[in-house]
């Protein structure tokens, strides 16, 4: 049998990790890396944190899954407390950033059917963009490496150019039910939207009654120095997809909504298995303890600062390689003039783990915890690998 056990849909690097802790990871032969990955972007908190191991391990003892036929005060718990420190008033919980982006969709359609206005069903999305590997996802994406060999793709979205405030409010028409936009977008390349951009599809959605319906499955939950991304901007969405940090580690997502928005999602519009089981509201009810203690979003951001004069100040030793830093907190990238993909792999030698992303960057995202002294020596061991490269030849 040719075909190995995983189905091989990844190009899986020599890194295979077995334990961690804080921001450190080791490999099945003893081996140590830096890792400035954070899962792309999972590990809040870093590796096996004692406040989140203790909390899924107390819960795993008491009650991991029921059905959500039934009550679920742990998951109406979670709920109150996001609605509480966020712009929502209600929350649907699942498994992942595709499955909250998901819910998003049929939340900002629902809500026009509601209100009688069935045509209004198309989201225009944005250039660069990713939001999961779904149907629904990769065809709200322009990006070929998702969508080829997937057709026929579902309808209902309309693509225009990231960052184009102009652009997207010439693409509204009789069938627009709003906007779908990564106020950061991370597999697109760390590229931050501009704040009169934000702020126009705020105003073009209220002037038209659409739905500002955000992603921040990545830079969401105190990513970038607040606890969501949309806050850098002074607006608040309608819909927000929120994933990957929420649980820490533990697999889960949320879509949060205002009631108007939620106004049709009613009983057999939606559902899941899985989302909102007792694990993982544990999970998720953890890492707020830690993302809201006072203080914690001011040390994102401080190290956010400290990370990106780092880089800064050691880009002109390496220009040949480097051109510039960007992004927001500790979601940050830099862009480069030779293919990210194979530094990322070379950084892997020297013990050091970053994600490669779209427009030749090289995502930065380490765990939120992390401090001045880990700063000091990815920056060292950056640029100690960065001697030593040898770009492939073209």
């Amino acid at each position: 049998m040719a075909i190995t056990p995983l189905m091989p849909v990844y190009p899986r690097s020599p890194v295979r990790p077995v334990r961690g802790e804080g921001v450190w990871l080791y490999g099945e032969k003893g081996e140590k890396y830096l890792d400035f990955a954070s899962g792309i972007a999972v590990n809040l908190l870093g590796h096996g944190h004692p406040h989140l191991t203790k909390a899924i391990q107390e819960q795993a003892a008491t009650l991991i899954h029921v059905s959500n036929l039934y009550g679920s005060p742990q998951g109406e718990a979670f709920a109150r407390r996001l609605t509480e420190n966020s712009f929502a008033d209600t929350i649907f919980f699942t498994n992942s950033g595709a499955e909250a982006v998901e819910c998003a969709i049929k939340t900002a359609r629902r809500y026009h059917h509601h209100h009688g206005r069935p045509e209004k069903h198309t989201l225009i999305t944005f250039s660069s963009a990713f939001h999961g590997r779904t149907m629904a996802t990769i065809s709200a994406t322009d990006q070929p490496k998702l969508r080829d060999g997937f057709a026929p793709l579902l309808e209902g979205f309309r693509v225009v150019a990231f960052d184009d405030l102009e652009a997207a409010e010439a693409a509204v028409d009789e069938k627009t039910a709003g906007f779908l936009v990564e106020p950061v977008q991370g597999e697109g390349g760390i590229r931050p939207a501009s704040r009169e951009f934000m702020q126009g599809l705020r105003r073009i959605c209220d002037e038209q009654d659409l739905m500002l319906v955000l992603d921040e499955v990545q830079c969401g939950v105190g990513r970038t120095g607040r606890l969501y991304a949309h806050e850098h901007y002074d607006i608040e969405p309608d819909i927000l997809a929120s994933a990957k940090g929420i649980g820490g580690g533990f697999p889960m997502g949320a879509c949060l909504a205002t009631e108007k928005a939620a106004a049709g999602m009613v009983i057999g519009t939606h559902g899941s298995t899985f989302g909102g089981n007792p694990l993982a509201m544990a999970a998720g009810q953890a890492v707020f303890d830690v993302v809201l203690e006072p203080g914690f979003l001011e040390h994102v951001r401080s190290m956010g600062e400290r990370l990106r004069g780092a880089l800064e100040q050691m880009i002109p030793n390496h220009d040949h390689l480097f051109e510039s830093v960007r992004g927001i907190g500790l979601m940050l990238g830099v862009k480069m003039k030779t293919d990210s993909r194979a530094f990322v792999n070379h950084l892997r030698e020297h013990g050091l783990l970053t994600v490669a992303a779209g427009d030749n960057v090289m995502r930065v995202l380490p765990p939120l915890i992390v401090g001045e002294a880990e700063i000091a020596t990815f920056v060292e061991r950056l640029s100690e690998a960065a001697r030593h490269y040898e770009a492939p030849q073209a």
